[in-house]
């Protein structure tokens, strides 16, 4: 498998690679993703909730892939990769999509439940909305016609200020 390169502002310190392993882009991969995804951050103490987010994550993060992607061409791989470094995870799922259009990543208009009621937005658009909610941090890489989407997840959540402190 050819790995893609760990973002330099990720971690201060090498990242300790915890899985690496490929899949077909066939319906139902995401949920072998999602699965070996949380055998590999078992021994890290991950709090249910943050481990179920970051499942689901990962989980519409390989969804997208496998569509946007690769166009669910059974014939091209979705890349997954775990990292740990220091109290952070971080999950690279990598594609053949580069090359085409990018536009469900940028995000475009935030889901509005009620305007897509209304027919004033398409149904489809919640993927990347719910995937942003799930982690810590959401990057996209893109290095020829290979695209990588890094689901960032502390293991503890984040403190929230007191008073008169900054986050």
């Amino acid at each position: 498998m050819n790995h893609p390169a760990y973002p330099a502002s990720q971690a201060p310190r090498p990242p300790r690679r915890l899985a690496s392993f490929e899949l077909a882009s066939v319906p139902g991969s995401e949920r072998v993703a999602l699965a070996r995804v949380a055998q590999s951050v078992a021994g890290l103490n991950l709090p249910s909730g943050r481990l179920e987010n970051l499942k689901t994550a990962v989980a519409e993060a390989t969804m997208n892939a496998i569509e946007h992607g690769n166009g669910n061409r059974s014939d091209l791989t979705v890349d997954i990769e775990v990292f740990f470094s220091g109290t952070e995870i971080t999950v690279a799922i990598s594609d053949h999509g580069g090359r085409g259009d990018a536009g469900w990543i940028d995000g475009g208009e935030v889901p509005d439940l009620a305007r897509k009621l209304r027919g004033e937005q398409g149904p489809r658009g919640w993927g990347l909305f719910l995937i942003r909610n799930m982690v810590d941090r959401l990057e996209v890489t893109a290095s020829g016609e290979r695209r990588t989407v890094w689901l960032a997840m502390r293991t503890q959540a984040p403190q929230a200020a007191g008073p008169g402190q900054e986050e």
